[in-house]
C-alpha cells in the first residue's frame, strides 16, 4: 500500500507539472498577435506601377517586419524598384517614393543619375551589357589636334565598376545573361561622373568593358599610348609653329654713372662783380 500511495502521489505531481507547462504554452500561442499586411498578388518586376489588383492581404503572427506596408492603399500607385514575388510582403524600401511614378526614373537612387551611352556590337560587348551588369568605361582619342602626329592615340580608363541601369528599353535584370542588341545603355553614375561621360562622348570614343559583378576592386590603370605599343620611347612633343614661343634676348643695360661728389658752393658778390668758390662737403 505504501508503494502504491507513493506511486500515485508521484504520478499526480508529474501530471500537474505537465498540465501547467502545456497550458502555459497554449496560452502563449493563443495570445500571439496577428496582423494583416499587404502582399504581392503576382510577381512584380522592376518598374511596375502597382495597381489594386496586384495586392492581396495576409495575416502574419508575431512581430511585424520593419518597413512593412499594412494596407493596399499605401502601395497603390508606387513603382517597384526591386523585384517582388507572389505572396511576399510589400516593403517600403523596395517601392519608389509616393508620387515618383514607375519606369526607369523610379529605380534611380537619390543623388544618382542615369547617363545614356550610345553603343554598338563592339562598344556594348556583343550585347552582353545587360541591366544589372558592372562595366568599366574606357575612352580613346587625342588630347589636342596638334598631338595627332606626335604621340598618336591615347587610351584611358575613365570610370570603373559602374552599374548598367538599362539596356535599350529593358530595365529588367537578365538572370541568364542573354545578349541584347541595343543602341543605347543607361549607366548609374553620380553627377560628377555624368559630366565626365557627357564630355567624353563629344570628343572621344567610348568603350565599355564587362567585369565580374563580384569584383569591386578599383585598379586605376595608368593608360596607354600608341607609341608604347611598339616598345620604343614616346617621341618628344614638338610645339606647333602657331604656338611656338620665341625668346628675345635684350642687351644688358649700362651701369649707371657714379654720382658727382657733394660740394659746397659759396657765391661772393663784390659790388657789380660776383664770384663762386667751391669747397668739398664735410664727410663726403
Amino acid at each position: 500500500m505504501i508503494i502504491l500511495v507513493c506511486a500515485f502521489v508521484l504520478a499526480s505531481g508529474a501530471a500537474f507539472i505537465v498540465y501547467r507547462l502545456v497550458g502555459t504554452q497554449m496560452d502563449a500561442n493563443a495570445h500571439h498577435r496577428t496582423s494583416k499586411v499587404a502582399t504581392a498578388a503576382r510577381d512584380l518586376p522592376i518598374g511596375t506601377l502597382i495597381k489594386p489588383t496586384d495586392i492581396n492581404t495576409t495575416e502574419i503572427v508575431g512581430d511585424l517586419p520593419k518597413d512593412v506596408i499594412l494596407t493596399p492603399e499605401a502601395a497603390v500607385g508606387r513603382g517597384v524598384v526591386s523585384t517582388l514575388y507572389e505572396g511576399e510582403p510589400l516593403m517600403g524600401k523596395r517601392l519608389a517614393a509616393v508620387g515618383s511614378g514607375a519606369g526607369l526614373a523610379a529605380t534611380i537612387p537619390p543623388g544618382m543619375r542615369a547617363c545614356a551611352v550610345k553603343v554598338d556590337q563592339v562598344v556594348g560587348v556583343a550585347g552582353f551589357v545587360v541591366p544589372g551588369m558592372r562595366v568599366d568605361v574606357i575612352i580613346s582619342g587625342n588630347n589636342t589636334a596638334s598631338e595627332a602626329n606626335v604621340t598618336g592615340m591615347k587610351v584611358k580608363t575613365l570610370l570603373e565598376n559602374i552599374e548598367v541601369l538599362s539596356a535599350g528599353t529593358n530595365i529588367q535584370k537578365d538572370e541568364e545573361g542573354k545578349p541584347i542588341s541595343v543602341q543605347v545603355v543607361n549607366l548609374l553614375v553620380d553627377p560628377e561622373q555624368a559630366e565626365l561621360l557627357s564630355l567624353a562622348s563629344n570628343d572621344t570614343k567610348i568603350q565599355l568593358v564587362l567585369r565580374n559583378p563580384l569584383d569591386t576592386q578599383i585598379a586605376k590603370p595608368p593608360g596607354a599610348e600608341m607609341a608604347g605599343l611598339f616598345g620604343g620611347p614616346a617621341p618628344k612633343p614638338v610645339a606647333a609653329a602657331a604656338n611656338r614661343v620665341v625668346s628675345v634676348q635684350t642687351a644688358p643695360r649700362p651701369a649707371p654713372a657714379p654720382a658727382p661728389p657733394a660740394v659746397w658752393v659759396v657765391k661772393v658778390i663784390n659790388g657789380a662783380k660776383a664770384t663762386s668758390e667751391t669747397f668739398p662737403a664735410a664727410g663726403k
